[in-house]
């Protein structure tokens, strides 16, 4: 049976002749039934929660007890005492709470809405090309529904990275991005439980190390106004380099069938999005891992720091997440591989060695006041001899940082035409 205009083939029926308004119509009002209520935007968020939810139903999501509530709350807060005297950054946690995998889910949405919306709009874009020329005229009005199957079938596929990604999640921060709302500090006990037994480590000290890696979180951005949207943005705009494959979105689209929504979940959409090998996206992509690695660096060093000899596991522990967060679990390839864009600090050990340096010759004023403006900040060639930057900061005074401009004016949320710093 040949193909119909969308590449899609109907068990049990004639394709829609595109010179035959009666069969085109016929054909719209399946999609339209499937598709009763698409959402805004390129992506359908409900049917993604929807897919989230499920699988994290089948693949179970524990419950929150009191219990666990408590030992979040008493590790936050003896997490924010053990970093106060090695950070000059206060506290920025304004609520500690415990999330179940779901609860992850919904109270990151906002954020994840911004970082893929541009690049699922471009999907959408791709797969109206598609449509045959002749077969647009006959459409009319209705070709919108080409964007909502585009918005369906990225939302259904987004709701598996995710469903995923919170089954490993430890934190609100964990993979280095402001994913939650500020000021409120975050542990998922469920998922903190499963990595420690993987680790073979005690189950208390696994969470106070997760609660001191998100308390360093919450200070960062809490008290850098600026740096939210300096991360976002650079994320953005390695993003919005990725192109689309357009023979892949076509030969993934043949193997739909609008009658079995079932399909639209067992399609891959790997492979979809490439970055552009371009001299503008490479730069890109170096801004953003030098932003992720400067920011999971210092975390890493300040935790360390803290931890020193109060935890007894805190080396292992230190090691391990240097390894998880340079690799990416699991899921995290998976959202690398559905949308083109990891999310890994590439150069976390150099990024650690660089602060340590700082440290040393500047004291913890002076390395933290690096965060004062982003012109401060070490660059990606800074990360090579990090005692060359370091003695090059040490005969800076601290009343010469401020003047640089200390606490900026924070930009505007990055958006989909924000432009690149």
């Amino acid at each position: 049976m040949p193909d119909i205009p969308f590449g899609f083939s109907l068990p049990g029926a004639q394709p829609p002749d595109p010179s035959d308004p009666q069969q085109m119509q016929q054909f719209m009002a399946q999609l339209q039934q499937m598709f009763a209520a698409p959402g805004s935007g390129p992506v359908n968020w409900d049917l993604a929660r929807q897919v989230a939810a499920s699988q994290l139903s089948a693949n179970g999501d524990p419950a929150v007890n009191m219990y666990e509530r408590h030992q979040v709350e008493e590790a936050l807060r003896l997490a924010d005492l053990w970093l106060d005297p090695v950070c000059a950054l206060p506290t920025g946690i304004h609520k500690a709470v415990a999330w179940n995998r779901n609860e992850w889910i919904y109270n990151t949405l906002d954020v994840w809405k911004k970082l893929c919306e541009p690049i699922a709009g471009r999907m959408v874009g791709a797969m109206g090309d598609l449509v045959p020329e002749e077969a647009r005229a006959q459409l009319g009005p209705m070709q919108s529904m080409v964007a909502t199957l585009g918005g369906a079938l990225f939302g259904g596929q987004l709701g598996q990275a995710f469903g995923q990604l919170a089954a490993e999640v430890l934190s609100a921060g964990d993979i280095g991005l402001p994913l939650g709302p500020a000021g409120t500090a975050a542990l998922v006990p469920a998922n903190i439980k499963a990595y420690g037994e993987g680790l073979e480590l005690p189950e208390d000290q696994v969470r106070l190390y997760v609660a001191l890696r998100e308390a360093a979180h919450q200070r960062l951005f809490g008290h850098v106004p600026w740096l939210r949207a300096h991360v976002l943005s650079a994320v953005e705009a390695y993003a919005n380099g990725i192109t689309v494959n357009r023979e892949a979105i076509e030969e993934a689209m043949s193997r739909v069938d609008p009658t079995d929504p079932e399909s639209m979940q067992a399609m891959a959409l790997e492979g979809i999005f490439t970055p552009e090998d371009t001299p503008q996206q490479k730069a890109g992509l170096a801004r953003l891992e030098t932003a992720l690695a400067l920011v999971e660096g210092w975390v890493g060093h300040v935790v360390d720091d803290a931890a020193g000899d109060r935890l007894p596991s805190v080396a292992a522990l230190g090691e391990a997440f240097r390894r998880r967060r340079a690799a990416g679990g699991p899921a995290e390839q998976t959202f690398a591989a559905l949308v083109g864009l990891e999310l890994r600090p590439r150069r976390l050990r150099e990024a650690g060695a660089l602060w340590t340096a700082v440290t040393e010759h500047r004291g913890i004023p002076g390395r933290d006041a690096l965060w004062d403006h982003p012109d401060l900040l070490p660059t990606g060639e800074d990360f090579a001899d990090p005692e060359a930057f370091a003695r090059s900061r040490s005969d800076w005074d601290i009343s010469e940082l401020e003047g640089l401009g200390s606490n900026p004016e924070p930009g505007p949320e990055p958006g989909p035409d924000t432009p690149e710093k």
